[in-house]
Protein backbone atom coordinates (compact mmCIF):
# COMPACT_ATOMS: atom_id res chain seq x y z
CA UNK A 1 0.00 0.00 0.00
CA UNK A 2 3.51 2.07 -0.24
CA UNK A 3 1.95 3.63 -3.58
CA UNK A 4 -1.39 4.36 -2.30
CA UNK A 5 -0.48 5.97 0.43
CA UNK A 6 2.16 8.41 -1.36
CA UNK A 7 -0.73 9.40 -4.33
CA UNK A 8 -3.12 9.98 -1.24
CA UNK A 9 -0.63 12.80 -0.46
CA UNK A 10 0.39 14.19 -2.84
CA UNK A 11 -2.44 14.14 -5.80
CA UNK A 12 -5.26 16.86 -5.65
CA UNK A 13 -8.61 16.22 -5.53
CA UNK A 14 -9.85 16.34 -9.03
CA UNK A 15 -11.93 18.65 -10.52
CA UNK A 16 -15.74 18.65 -9.22
CA UNK A 17 -14.76 15.96 -7.20
CA UNK A 18 -14.79 16.84 -3.24
CA UNK A 19 -11.92 16.20 -1.24
CA UNK A 20 -11.93 13.36 1.12
CA UNK A 21 -12.79 14.37 4.68
CA UNK A 22 -10.39 15.35 7.14
CA UNK A 23 -9.14 12.51 9.41
CA UNK A 24 -11.02 12.09 12.63
CA UNK A 25 -8.58 14.40 14.49
CA UNK A 26 -7.60 14.35 18.57
CA UNK A 27 -8.36 18.35 18.19
CA UNK A 28 -4.87 19.26 16.51
CA UNK A 29 -5.56 17.28 13.24
CA UNK A 30 -3.48 14.86 13.81
CA UNK A 31 -5.02 10.96 13.27
CA UNK A 32 -6.73 9.77 16.05
CA UNK A 33 -4.55 6.92 17.78
CA UNK A 34 -6.20 3.57 16.20
CA UNK A 35 -2.96 1.43 16.42
CA UNK A 36 -2.82 1.33 12.61
CA UNK A 37 -2.15 5.47 11.42
CA UNK A 38 -0.50 3.91 8.41
CA UNK A 39 -3.30 1.81 7.37
CA UNK A 40 -5.81 4.53 8.02
CA UNK A 41 -4.03 6.87 5.70
CA UNK A 42 -3.81 4.22 3.13
CA UNK A 43 -7.24 3.75 3.50
CA UNK A 44 -8.40 7.54 2.94
CA UNK A 45 -5.99 7.41 0.42
CA UNK A 46 -7.93 4.81 -1.32
CA UNK A 47 -11.37 6.24 -0.73
CA UNK A 48 -10.14 9.73 -2.49
CA UNK A 49 -9.04 7.54 -5.90
CA UNK A 50 -12.40 5.77 -5.76
CA UNK A 51 -13.79 8.98 -5.68
CA UNK A 52 -12.18 10.01 -8.27
CA UNK A 53 -12.35 7.36 -10.49
CA UNK A 54 -14.76 7.50 -13.31
CA UNK A 55 -18.15 5.82 -13.12
CA UNK A 56 -18.03 1.84 -13.41
CA UNK A 57 -14.18 2.23 -12.68
CA UNK A 58 -13.23 -0.97 -10.99
CA UNK A 59 -10.31 -2.20 -8.48
CA UNK A 60 -10.03 1.15 -6.70
CA UNK A 61 -6.71 3.19 -7.12
CA UNK A 62 -5.30 1.43 -10.03
CA UNK A 63 -9.04 1.98 -11.97
CA UNK A 64 -8.25 5.72 -12.27
CA UNK A 65 -7.00 6.46 -15.42
CA UNK A 66 -4.55 9.23 -14.61
CA UNK A 67 -2.80 7.06 -11.52
CA UNK A 68 -2.67 4.01 -14.47
CA UNK A 69 -1.31 6.55 -16.86
CA UNK A 70 0.81 7.85 -14.33
CA UNK A 71 2.71 4.65 -13.02
CA UNK A 72 2.61 2.91 -16.85
CA UNK A 73 4.50 6.11 -17.65
CA UNK A 74 6.96 5.70 -15.06
CA UNK A 75 7.81 1.94 -15.31
CA UNK A 76 7.62 1.99 -19.10
CA UNK A 77 10.70 5.22 -19.21
CA UNK A 78 12.64 3.28 -16.79
CA UNK A 79 12.22 -0.11 -18.57
CA UNK A 80 13.65 1.78 -21.12
CA UNK A 81 16.40 2.99 -19.08
CA UNK A 82 17.34 -0.26 -18.02
CA UNK A 83 17.13 -2.13 -21.22
CA UNK A 84 20.42 -2.46 -22.70
CA UNK A 85 20.54 -0.48 -25.57
CA UNK A 86 21.92 -2.79 -28.28
CA UNK A 87 19.17 -5.00 -27.43
CA UNK A 88 17.98 -6.74 -30.93
CA UNK A 89 14.25 -5.69 -30.95
CA UNK A 90 13.11 -8.14 -33.83
CA UNK A 91 14.06 -11.51 -31.20
CA UNK A 92 10.28 -10.50 -29.66
CA UNK A 93 9.61 -13.77 -27.24
CA UNK A 94 13.59 -12.66 -25.81
CA UNK A 95 12.60 -9.15 -25.59
CA UNK A 96 9.13 -9.37 -24.26
CA UNK A 97 10.83 -12.01 -21.53
CA UNK A 98 12.79 -9.17 -20.59
CA UNK A 99 10.37 -6.74 -20.66
CA UNK A 100 8.46 -9.42 -18.44
CA UNK A 101 11.48 -9.76 -15.79
CA UNK A 102 11.90 -6.01 -15.59
CA UNK A 103 8.36 -5.05 -15.06
CA UNK A 104 7.56 -7.33 -11.96
CA UNK A 105 11.25 -5.74 -10.67
CA UNK A 106 10.00 -2.26 -11.17
CA UNK A 107 6.25 -3.25 -9.51
CA UNK A 108 8.35 -4.82 -6.77
CA UNK A 109 11.07 -2.08 -5.98
CA UNK A 110 8.38 1.02 -6.07
CA UNK A 111 6.06 -0.98 -4.21
CA UNK A 112 3.28 -0.41 -6.74
CA UNK A 113 0.02 -2.35 -5.84
CA UNK A 114 -1.88 -3.46 -8.94
CA UNK A 115 -4.86 -6.19 -8.59
CA UNK A 116 -4.21 -9.47 -11.39
CA UNK A 117 -6.34 -7.45 -14.08
CA UNK A 118 -4.92 -3.78 -14.17
CA UNK A 119 -1.11 -5.93 -13.82
CA UNK A 120 -1.70 -7.53 -16.93
CA UNK A 121 -3.55 -4.85 -18.94
CA UNK A 122 -0.73 -2.24 -17.90
CA UNK A 123 2.11 -5.21 -18.98
CA UNK A 124 0.40 -5.35 -22.35
CA UNK A 125 0.32 -1.76 -23.04
CA UNK A 126 3.95 -1.26 -22.24
CA UNK A 127 4.89 -4.40 -24.67
CA UNK A 128 2.72 -2.65 -27.46
CA UNK A 129 4.91 0.93 -27.24
CA UNK A 130 7.99 -1.04 -26.54
CA UNK A 131 7.76 -3.91 -29.08
CA UNK A 132 4.46 -2.89 -31.35
CA UNK A 133 2.54 0.11 -32.60
CA UNK A 134 1.29 1.59 -28.85
CA UNK A 135 -2.36 1.98 -29.28
CA UNK A 136 -2.81 0.83 -32.96
CA UNK A 137 -2.18 -2.27 -31.68
CA UNK A 138 -5.55 -3.08 -30.86
CA UNK A 139 -7.06 -2.12 -34.42
CA UNK A 140 -4.06 -3.87 -35.86
CA UNK A 141 -5.49 -7.46 -34.78
CA UNK A 142 -8.77 -6.44 -34.85
CA UNK A 143 -10.13 -7.97 -38.75
CA UNK A 144 -13.10 -6.72 -38.90
CA UNK A 145 -10.83 -3.08 -39.15
CA UNK A 146 -10.22 -2.43 -43.17
CA UNK A 147 -8.56 1.16 -42.66
CA UNK A 148 -6.81 3.34 -39.66
CA UNK A 149 -7.01 7.17 -39.84
CA UNK A 150 -5.06 8.69 -36.56
CA UNK A 151 -6.19 12.81 -37.33
CA UNK A 152 -3.36 13.63 -34.54
CA UNK A 153 -3.11 12.25 -31.22
CA UNK A 154 -7.09 12.29 -30.14
CA UNK A 155 -9.22 11.47 -33.44
CA UNK A 156 -8.73 8.06 -34.30
CA UNK A 157 -10.91 6.46 -37.22
CA UNK A 158 -11.40 3.27 -38.34
CA UNK A 159 -13.27 1.97 -41.28
CA UNK A 160 -15.26 -1.06 -41.21
CA UNK A 161 -17.80 -2.13 -43.79
CA UNK A 162 -16.90 0.71 -45.74
CA UNK A 163 -18.03 2.65 -43.18
CA UNK A 164 -15.98 5.47 -41.06
CA UNK A 165 -16.48 5.65 -37.00
CA UNK A 166 -14.45 6.59 -34.45
CA UNK A 167 -12.08 4.30 -32.79
CA UNK A 168 -11.97 4.02 -28.93
CA UNK A 169 -8.23 4.92 -28.67
CA UNK A 170 -6.06 7.45 -28.30
CA UNK A 171 -2.42 8.63 -28.15
CA UNK A 172 -0.97 10.81 -25.40
CA UNK A 173 0.00 13.38 -27.60
CA UNK A 174 2.28 14.17 -30.80
CA UNK A 175 5.47 13.06 -29.53
CA UNK A 176 3.41 9.49 -28.89
CA UNK A 177 1.92 9.42 -32.25
CA UNK A 178 5.70 10.40 -33.62
CA UNK A 179 7.38 7.95 -32.05
CA UNK A 180 5.11 5.50 -33.55
CA UNK A 181 5.20 6.79 -37.20
CA UNK A 182 9.20 6.78 -36.46
CA UNK A 183 9.07 2.91 -34.94
CA UNK A 184 7.27 2.31 -38.79
CA UNK A 185 9.71 4.03 -40.93
CA UNK A 186 13.20 3.33 -39.05
CA UNK A 187 12.96 -0.62 -40.17
CA UNK A 188 12.48 0.76 -43.90
CA UNK A 189 15.40 3.18 -43.89
CA UNK A 190 12.93 6.05 -44.24
CA UNK A 191 12.52 9.27 -42.24
CA UNK A 192 9.85 12.14 -41.84
CA UNK A 193 10.16 15.43 -40.38
CA UNK A 194 9.97 18.83 -41.20
CA UNK A 195 12.23 18.85 -44.16
CA UNK A 196 10.65 15.72 -45.48
CA UNK A 197 7.17 16.17 -43.80
CA UNK A 198 5.38 13.24 -45.92
CA UNK A 199 5.94 9.44 -46.90
CA UNK A 200 4.82 6.02 -47.84
CA UNK A 201 5.74 3.21 -46.04
CA UNK A 202 4.56 -0.71 -45.27
CA UNK A 203 4.15 -2.86 -41.65
CA UNK A 204 5.61 -5.91 -41.74
CA UNK A 205 2.27 -7.76 -42.46
CA UNK A 206 2.77 -5.92 -45.95
CA UNK A 207 -0.26 -3.03 -44.52
CA UNK A 208 0.19 0.34 -46.56
CA UNK A 209 0.84 3.22 -44.56
CA UNK A 210 0.78 7.17 -45.48
CA UNK A 211 2.35 9.54 -43.00
CA UNK A 212 2.12 13.16 -42.93
CA UNK A 213 3.49 15.41 -40.00
CA UNK A 214 3.43 19.32 -39.10
CA UNK A 215 3.92 21.99 -40.97
CA UNK A 216 1.78 20.56 -43.70
CA UNK A 217 -0.50 18.41 -41.18
CA UNK A 218 -2.01 21.29 -38.87
CA UNK A 219 -4.26 18.71 -36.99
CA UNK A 220 -1.38 16.74 -35.66
CA UNK A 221 0.71 13.92 -37.02
CA UNK A 222 -1.73 12.33 -39.67
CA UNK A 223 -1.87 8.25 -40.06
CA UNK A 224 -3.29 6.42 -42.59
CA UNK A 225 -2.88 2.30 -42.64
CA UNK A 226 -4.58 -0.19 -45.01
CA UNK A 227 -4.48 -2.87 -43.63
CA UNK A 228 -3.65 -6.10 -45.49
CA UNK A 229 -5.96 -9.02 -45.08
CA UNK A 230 -4.53 -11.48 -42.41
CA UNK A 231 -6.59 -14.50 -44.42
CA UNK A 232 -5.58 -13.24 -48.26
CA UNK A 233 -8.69 -12.35 -50.40
CA UNK A 234 -9.44 -14.92 -53.20
CA UNK A 235 -11.66 -14.51 -56.43
CA UNK A 236 -14.47 -17.16 -55.16
CA UNK A 237 -14.90 -14.67 -51.81
CA UNK A 238 -14.74 -11.51 -54.47
CA UNK A 239 -17.97 -13.74 -56.52
CA UNK A 240 -19.49 -14.37 -53.22
CA UNK A 241 -19.55 -11.19 -51.77
CA UNK A 242 -21.54 -10.25 -55.29
CA UNK A 243 -18.38 -7.75 -56.16
CA UNK A 244 -17.65 -9.83 -59.58
CA UNK A 245 -19.58 -12.52 -61.71
CA UNK A 246 -18.52 -16.22 -62.59
CA UNK A 247 -18.43 -14.97 -65.88
CA UNK A 248 -16.52 -12.08 -65.88
CA UNK A 249 -13.57 -13.90 -63.76
CA UNK A 250 -13.82 -16.86 -66.38
CA UNK A 251 -12.91 -13.85 -69.06
CA UNK A 252 -10.40 -11.73 -67.52
CA UNK A 253 -8.63 -15.43 -66.09
CA UNK A 254 -8.13 -16.24 -70.08
CA UNK A 255 -7.06 -12.70 -70.94
CA UNK A 256 -4.24 -12.56 -68.33
CA UNK A 257 -3.20 -15.83 -69.01
CA UNK A 258 -3.41 -15.07 -72.89
CA UNK A 259 -0.71 -11.71 -72.00
CA UNK A 260 -2.88 -9.16 -72.17
CA UNK A 261 -2.26 -5.98 -70.69
CA UNK A 262 -4.52 -5.09 -68.18
CA UNK A 263 -4.86 -1.73 -66.28
CA UNK A 264 -7.26 -1.91 -62.73
CA UNK A 265 -8.58 1.67 -62.46
CA UNK A 266 -10.61 3.09 -59.44
CA UNK A 267 -11.24 5.71 -56.74
CA UNK A 268 -9.01 5.28 -53.52
CA UNK A 269 -10.10 2.59 -51.63
CA UNK A 270 -11.99 0.76 -54.15
CA UNK A 271 -9.43 -2.22 -54.35
CA UNK A 272 -7.05 -1.99 -56.98
CA UNK A 273 -4.46 -3.11 -55.49
CA UNK A 274 -6.02 -6.19 -53.64
CA UNK A 275 -7.81 -6.89 -57.16
CA UNK A 276 -4.71 -6.87 -58.74
CA UNK A 277 -2.82 -9.08 -55.92
CA UNK A 278 -6.33 -11.28 -57.38
CA UNK A 279 -5.70 -11.76 -60.88
CA UNK A 280 -1.92 -11.79 -60.92
CA UNK A 281 -2.70 -15.01 -59.58
CA UNK A 282 -3.54 -15.97 -62.72
CA UNK A 283 -0.02 -15.43 -64.12
CA UNK A 284 1.46 -19.29 -64.92
CA UNK A 285 4.08 -20.48 -63.03
CA UNK A 286 6.51 -20.57 -65.52
CA UNK A 287 6.86 -16.96 -65.86
CA UNK A 288 9.60 -14.45 -64.91
CA UNK A 289 7.54 -12.11 -62.69
CA UNK A 290 8.69 -8.16 -61.91
CA UNK A 291 6.70 -6.29 -59.48
CA UNK A 292 7.82 -2.41 -58.90
CA UNK A 293 5.75 -0.52 -56.22
CA UNK A 294 6.22 2.90 -54.40
CA UNK A 295 5.50 0.63 -51.14
CA UNK A 296 5.41 -3.43 -51.38
CA UNK A 297 2.38 -4.70 -51.38
CA UNK A 298 1.23 -7.09 -53.80
CA UNK A 299 1.82 -10.90 -52.56
CA UNK A 300 2.16 -13.11 -55.92
CA UNK A 301 2.24 -16.84 -55.40
CA UNK A 302 4.45 -17.95 -58.16
CA UNK A 303 7.84 -19.13 -57.39
CA UNK A 304 9.45 -16.94 -59.80
CA UNK A 305 8.82 -13.44 -58.64
CA UNK A 306 11.51 -10.44 -58.00
CA UNK A 307 10.09 -7.68 -55.89
CA UNK A 308 11.18 -4.16 -56.72
CA UNK A 309 10.30 -1.01 -54.35
CA UNK A 310 11.63 2.38 -54.76
CA UNK A 311 13.49 4.45 -52.16
CA UNK A 312 13.15 8.24 -51.50
CA UNK A 313 16.23 10.09 -51.11
CA UNK A 314 18.12 10.12 -47.87
CA UNK A 315 18.47 13.43 -45.54
CA UNK A 316 21.39 15.00 -47.90
CA UNK A 317 18.58 14.70 -51.32
CA UNK A 318 20.46 11.71 -52.49
CA UNK A 319 19.67 7.65 -53.38
CA UNK A 320 16.51 8.40 -54.48
CA UNK A 321 15.38 5.39 -56.73
CA UNK A 322 12.18 6.29 -58.44
CA UNK A 323 9.54 4.19 -59.84
CA UNK A 324 10.72 5.34 -63.10
CA UNK A 325 14.06 4.31 -62.77
CA UNK A 326 12.93 0.91 -61.49
CA UNK A 327 10.64 0.25 -64.53
CA UNK A 328 13.35 0.89 -67.11
CA UNK A 329 15.64 -1.12 -65.21
CA UNK A 330 13.30 -4.19 -65.36
CA UNK A 331 13.21 -4.06 -68.92
CA UNK A 332 16.78 -5.29 -68.45
CA UNK A 333 15.80 -7.96 -66.06
CA UNK A 334 14.51 -10.51 -68.77
CA UNK A 335 10.90 -10.05 -66.96
CA UNK A 336 8.20 -12.20 -69.17
CA UNK A 337 5.93 -9.92 -67.28
CA UNK A 338 5.94 -6.45 -65.09
CA UNK A 339 3.05 -5.78 -62.76
CA UNK A 340 3.65 -2.10 -61.20
CA UNK A 341 1.59 -1.43 -58.07
CA UNK A 342 0.15 2.07 -58.97
CA UNK A 343 1.42 4.33 -61.92
CA UNK A 344 0.89 7.79 -60.60
CA UNK A 345 3.54 10.00 -62.37
CA UNK A 346 5.76 10.07 -65.63
CA UNK A 347 6.40 6.28 -65.20
CA UNK A 348 3.50 5.51 -66.97
CA UNK A 349 4.94 6.48 -69.91
CA UNK A 350 8.05 4.13 -69.33
CA UNK A 351 5.36 1.07 -68.76
CA UNK A 352 3.66 2.08 -72.37
CA UNK A 353 7.34 1.59 -73.77
CA UNK A 354 7.23 -1.90 -71.99
CA UNK A 355 3.83 -3.21 -73.17
CA UNK A 356 4.66 -2.22 -76.21
CA UNK A 357 8.25 -3.77 -77.06
CA UNK A 358 7.38 -7.23 -76.41
CA UNK A 359 6.46 -7.20 -72.30
CA UNK A 360 2.59 -8.08 -73.25
CA UNK A 361 1.24 -9.19 -70.11
CA UNK A 362 1.81 -6.42 -68.23
CA UNK A 363 -0.46 -4.96 -65.19
CA UNK A 364 -0.89 -2.16 -63.19
CA UNK A 365 -3.34 -0.08 -61.42
CA UNK A 366 -4.48 3.94 -61.99
CA UNK A 367 -6.73 5.96 -60.05
CA UNK A 368 -9.36 7.32 -62.49
CA UNK A 369 -13.67 7.58 -62.32
CA UNK A 370 -14.23 5.52 -64.86
CA UNK A 371 -12.78 3.22 -68.07
CA UNK A 372 -12.47 6.48 -70.26
CA UNK A 373 -11.11 8.48 -67.16
CA UNK A 374 -8.06 6.29 -66.96
CA UNK A 375 -7.07 6.89 -70.98
CA UNK A 376 -7.48 10.85 -70.27
CA UNK A 377 -5.10 10.26 -66.92
CA UNK A 378 -2.38 7.65 -68.66
CA UNK A 379 -2.11 10.61 -71.11
CA UNK A 380 -1.70 13.36 -68.67
CA UNK A 381 0.30 11.07 -66.41
CA UNK A 382 2.96 10.32 -69.69
CA UNK A 383 2.75 14.18 -70.34
CA UNK A 384 4.54 14.50 -67.00
CA UNK A 385 7.37 12.54 -67.94
CA UNK A 386 8.51 15.42 -69.61
CA UNK A 387 8.93 14.14 -73.20
CA UNK A 388 7.62 16.63 -75.83
CA UNK A 389 4.99 14.25 -77.71
CA UNK A 390 2.36 15.02 -80.29
CA UNK A 391 -0.94 14.25 -78.88
CA UNK A 392 -1.74 11.52 -81.39
CA UNK A 393 1.22 9.78 -81.16
CA UNK A 394 0.65 9.53 -77.75
CA UNK A 395 -2.60 7.87 -78.00
CA UNK A 396 -1.53 5.68 -80.85
CA UNK A 397 0.55 4.56 -78.39
CA UNK A 398 -2.03 3.59 -75.62
CA UNK A 399 -4.18 2.24 -77.48
CA UNK A 400 -1.43 0.17 -78.67
CA UNK A 401 -0.45 -0.38 -75.57
CA UNK A 402 -3.49 -1.39 -73.16
CA UNK A 403 -5.81 -4.38 -73.87
CA UNK A 404 -8.21 -3.91 -70.86
CA UNK A 405 -9.34 -1.39 -68.52
CA UNK A 406 -10.98 -2.90 -65.12
CA UNK A 407 -12.31 -0.36 -63.32
CA UNK A 408 -13.59 -0.96 -59.63
CA UNK A 409 -16.10 1.37 -57.23
CA UNK A 410 -16.99 2.01 -53.75
CA UNK A 411 -20.92 2.51 -53.98
CA UNK A 412 -22.96 4.48 -51.54
CA UNK A 413 -23.08 1.34 -48.83
CA UNK A 414 -19.92 0.43 -48.83
CA UNK A 415 -19.56 -2.40 -51.11
CA UNK A 416 -16.48 -2.56 -53.91
CA UNK A 417 -17.70 -3.70 -57.16
CA UNK A 418 -16.33 -4.20 -60.17
CA UNK A 419 -18.54 -1.83 -62.75
CA UNK A 420 -17.08 -1.87 -65.45
CA UNK A 421 -14.49 -4.39 -67.87
CA UNK A 422 -13.69 -2.62 -71.28
CA UNK A 423 -11.80 -2.94 -74.31
CA UNK A 424 -9.38 -0.63 -75.90
CA UNK A 425 -9.71 -1.19 -79.77
CA UNK A 426 -7.91 1.37 -81.19
CA UNK A 427 -8.12 4.91 -83.02
CA UNK A 428 -10.52 6.22 -85.02
CA UNK A 429 -8.77 10.09 -86.03
CA UNK A 430 -7.60 11.40 -83.01
CA UNK A 431 -9.60 9.61 -80.47
CA UNK A 432 -8.74 6.19 -78.50
CA UNK A 433 -11.75 4.11 -79.62
CA UNK A 434 -13.57 1.83 -76.25
CA UNK A 435 -16.11 -1.35 -75.96
CA UNK A 436 -17.45 -2.08 -72.63
CA UNK A 437 -17.42 -5.84 -72.80
CA UNK A 438 -18.99 -6.39 -69.20
CA UNK A 439 -21.23 -3.41 -67.10
CA UNK A 440 -22.63 -3.12 -63.50
CA UNK A 441 -25.95 -2.59 -63.38
CA UNK A 442 -28.12 -1.26 -60.46
CA UNK A 443 -31.42 -3.21 -60.12
CA UNK A 444 -32.81 -2.05 -56.74
CA UNK A 445 -32.15 -0.61 -52.87
CA UNK A 446 -32.56 -3.01 -50.34
CA UNK A 447 -32.24 -2.47 -46.84
CA UNK A 448 -29.55 -0.39 -47.21
CA UNK A 449 -27.63 -2.79 -50.01
CA UNK A 450 -27.36 -1.97 -53.58
CA UNK A 451 -28.80 -4.75 -55.79
CA UNK A 452 -27.11 -5.01 -58.81
CA UNK A 453 -25.13 -7.49 -61.38
CA UNK A 454 -22.05 -7.45 -63.65
CA UNK A 455 -23.67 -8.69 -66.90
CA UNK A 456 -22.10 -8.69 -70.42
CA UNK A 457 -23.00 -6.40 -73.06
CA UNK A 458 -23.25 -9.08 -75.38
CA UNK A 459 -20.67 -7.83 -77.62
CA UNK A 460 -17.44 -10.14 -78.59
CA UNK A 461 -14.38 -8.50 -77.51
CA UNK A 462 -11.24 -8.26 -80.43
CA UNK A 463 -9.01 -9.80 -77.35
CA UNK A 464 -10.24 -13.12 -78.00
CA UNK A 465 -8.42 -13.82 -81.34
CA UNK A 466 -5.27 -13.14 -78.99
CA UNK A 467 -7.09 -15.47 -76.36
CA UNK A 468 -8.09 -18.22 -78.95
CA UNK A 469 -4.50 -18.62 -79.90
CA UNK A 470 -3.76 -18.97 -76.41
CA UNK A 471 -5.25 -22.19 -76.86
CA UNK A 472 -8.20 -21.02 -74.44
CA UNK A 473 -11.57 -21.43 -76.12
CA UNK A 474 -14.58 -19.44 -74.18
CA UNK A 475 -18.25 -20.02 -74.97
CA UNK A 476 -20.42 -17.30 -76.38
CA UNK A 477 -22.50 -16.98 -73.55
CA UNK A 478 -20.18 -15.27 -71.01
CA UNK A 479 -20.26 -12.23 -73.21
CA UNK A 480 -24.33 -12.75 -72.98
CA UNK A 481 -24.30 -14.52 -76.71
CA UNK A 482 -26.99 -17.28 -77.42
CA UNK A 483 -25.36 -20.54 -78.14
CA UNK A 484 -27.04 -20.43 -81.15
CA UNK A 485 -25.03 -17.09 -82.52
CA UNK A 486 -21.97 -16.90 -84.29
CA UNK A 487 -19.37 -14.36 -83.41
Amino acid sequence: MGLLKRIGQNTPASPGVPAAPAPAAGGHGTPAPSGGGEDQASKLAELRMRRAAPPGATGGAPGAPAVVSDIKKRVQDKLMAEMPPNMDMSRTAEVRKMIEDLYETILADEGIVLNRQERARLFDSIVSEILGFGPLEILLRDETITEIMVNGPKNVFVERKGKIVRAPVTFDNDQHVLRVIDRIMSPLGRRIDESHPYEDARLPDGSRVNAIVRPIALCGPTLTIRKFFKTPMTIEKLIEFGAVTAEAVEFMRAAVIAACNIVVAGGTGSGKTTFLNIISGFIPGDDRILTIENAAELQLRQEHVVTLESRPPNIEGRGEVSMQNLVVNALRMRPDRIVVGEIRDGAALDMLQAMNTGHDGSMTTCHANSARDTLSRIETMCLMAGMDLPVRALREQISSAVHLIIHLGRLHDGSRKVLQISEVQGMEGDVITMTDVFIFEQTGLEKGKIIGRLRPTGLRPRVMEKIEEAGIHLPPSIFGIGERSRF
